[in-house]
């Protein structure tokens, strides 16, 4: 009898154990209660789709068009997790692939995962293809310390209609989705090619791999076979609200009567973009097809079109229209083994084309990098706040009510008070004593390094204003990290970035502050950084003195941890900054 009931525990255990390991809990991405699907215009007339054009884009756009539009091309969903295991069921409309494209690119879906120092990782699935598509990323391991887990990016098929979509974690993970963000995005209109044509995973098209290198948003507007310049597409292109425009239609305009329009269309195209903004449009030239020097047919054809192009590049330049630019065949630079049948570029293809844009598009929206690591722009979340929230609700405010004094930095910033709203504020009297009367936003995040403050300048929390001071302070979480060279060259790199998009601005650079154990480093780091600063227009701020005593170590009563001030702290940097804020009331005391 005892043997009975310990066999049947022990079955009772197994079954236990793999029903709770079957647990999954399934969330759809289009029932939250904001717009979640990335890579698209029109977020709130779109909800309850993964579609790339509105409703009343059909009685606009050719049957060709409005049926490509309901494709997912360039779409994608963001969530944080923490689940061991992520899988993605889901319903598509039409064919699972094509001769020349796997099902993967047309039908697949593609995760990426970014950790807590910004860091981009690909994550592989096994997938089971039937009526509903099954994909399923299993042995997940997170960095301890890593919160909410890894900031998840789902992209959706190139080349397909999804119906239905629900995503599934582990029942005792979490999975929160991130709204679509305030950023404004580059928009493209193209072809087949944009669209995605033949990558064999969704990640590998180049409009994919732009956004996950620049990390700004992307609109794909490529429609295969049927990006003709037609003056529809670009009345719809207007109502987004871009960065930047990329046409890219040359592949679609070969033959002789559409080679005829070009110009035309063009110079009608542009027209109608410059009667709605001044962003930024990028003019871009047929790739070439890779057998073109066995076919002097295909040769011809995207020479006629690229001819073309340039024409209606230089009349636009001879009208003086602003803000024009031009990516050439030569520069996209595709080699000969980078089109899967000579037309439609493979993965080699596609990420030599996104190459090609990044190196344009970071040129045009003035992004450059450099070569250390504090000069290369990243995102972080280090800290339990949640940092790309605050990012977003910076953008928010500027647009809202925009500022005229900047502080921009790390905790030091973050806590010590104004808006947008800390969850701790240490210095909140002086702050007010300091800003009374006076538009301020606070850009100070926890545990930013200059490569994070880097990206913040890059992703918009300086643009659509004129603010009249910036104070900058950082470089204090880089001390573990870097050299003193790297630190003094990123802080001078950011301070570029911060002018070009501020140029009428008092920038301040503060030195880092002194903190317990490393007080001499940091003098020596900020007489570098000062003597740095003098080669450009930036004030260097010195707040050391404030901080040190005689024997060259910091004042613990200003300090709450040796890092940190604290009231009486905060205090003392108001009664300086107030000298730079206010040089016509200099004889009167804070």
């Amino acid at each position: 009898m005892m043997k009975k009931r310990h066999v049947l525990s022990l079955l009772l255990f197994l079954v236990g154990g793999l029903c709770m390991k079957a647990q999954v809990k399934w969330v759809n991405p289009l029932e939250q209660p904001f717009p979640v699907v990335r890579g698209r215009a029109w977020h709130h007339e779109l909800q309850g789709s993964y579609a790339r054009l509105p409703l009343k884009a059909k009685d606009k756009v050719n049957k060709a068009v409005w049926n490509l539009s309901r494709q997912s091309a360039g779409l994608s969903i963001a969530f944080y997790s923490d689940s061991p295991e992520i899988k993605v069921k889901y319903v598509v409309n039409g064919g699972l692939s094509m001769a020349h494209m796997p099902v993967t690119g047309v039908s697949g879906v593609d995760l990426y995962a970014t950790d807590k120092n910004g860091q981009s990782r690909w994550c592989a699935a096994k997938y089971a293809l039937g009526d509903t598509l099954v994909y399923t990323y299993s042995g997940l391991t997170y960095e301890g310390g890593s919160g909410r887990g890894y900031e998840y990016t789902l992209f959706l098929p190139l080349y397909n209609s999804v119906s239905f979509l629900e995503i599934g974690v582990k029942d005792n993970a979490s999975i929160s989705f991130i709204p679509v963000s305030e950023e404004k995005p580059l928009v493209a209109y193209g072809t087949s090619i944009a669209q995605g044509a033949c990558a064999s995973r969704p990640g590998m098209a180049w409009t994919n791999i732009v956004s996950r290198d620049l990390q700004h948003p992307v609109v794909n507007l490529g429609f295969s076979g049927s990006g003709k310049l037609e003056k529809e597409l670009f009345e719809l292109l207007a109502e987004t609200d871009a960065m930047l425009y990329i046409i890219d239609c040359m592949p679609n305009m070969i033959s002789p009567a559409d080679t005829a329009v070009i110009v035309e269309r063009i110079l009608t195209g542009v027209k109608i973009l410059r009667a709605r903004s001044h962003v930024p449009i990028l003019l871009v030239e047929h790739s070439g097809y890779t057998n073109e020097y066995t076919s002097s047919r295909a040769a011809a054809s995207y020479k006629a079109a690229n001819h073309k192009l340039r024409k209606a590049y230089n009349a636009l330049i001879q009208q003086q229209v602003s803000d024009i630019y031009y990516l050439t065949k030569e520069e996209i630079g595709l080699s000969m083994d980078a089109m899967v049948e000579g037309v439609h570029p493979s993965d080699l293809g596609m990420q030599q084309y996104a190459d090609s844009y990044v190196r344009k598009i970071r040129e045009i929206l003035k992004e450059e990098t450099g070569d250390t690591p504090t000069c290369i722009p990243c995102k972080q979340q280090r800290d339990p706040y949640d940092w790309q929230a605050r990012h977003e609700q910076v953008l928010k405010l500027n647009r809202a009510d925009p500022p005229e004094v900047i502080l921009i930095g790390n905790s030091i910033i973050h806590y010590w008070a104004g808006e947008p709203l800390a969850d701790m504020q240490r210095g909140k009297h002086a702050w007010n004593r300091l800003f009374a009367g006076t538009k301020v936003r606070n850009l100070g995040f926890g545990w930013d390094k200059i490569e994070n403050v880097l990206w913040r300048v890059y992703h918009g929390e300086l643009d659509g204003y004129k603010a009249k001071d910036i104070f900058m302070l950082i470089g204090t979480n880089n001390l573990q990290f870097n050299t003193d060279r790297e630190i003094v060259e990123g802080i001078a790199f950011a301070a570029k970035a911060i002018r070009e998009r501020q140029p009428s601005a008092k920038l301040h650079i503060v030195g880092i502050l002194p903190r317990k154990g490393q007080e001499q480093r940091i003098k020596d780091i900020n007489a570098k950084l000062q003597k740095e600063l003098m080669k450009t227009d930036a004030v260097y701020v010195n707040l050391t003195s404030l901080f040190i005593k005689e024997d060259g170590r910091i004042d613990p009563s200003l300090f709450s941890d040796g890092l940190h001030p604290n009231e009486k702290g905060y205090e003392k940097i108001a009664s300086q900054l107030y000298h730079y804020l206010y040089k016509e009331n200099l004889n009167t005391d804070f």
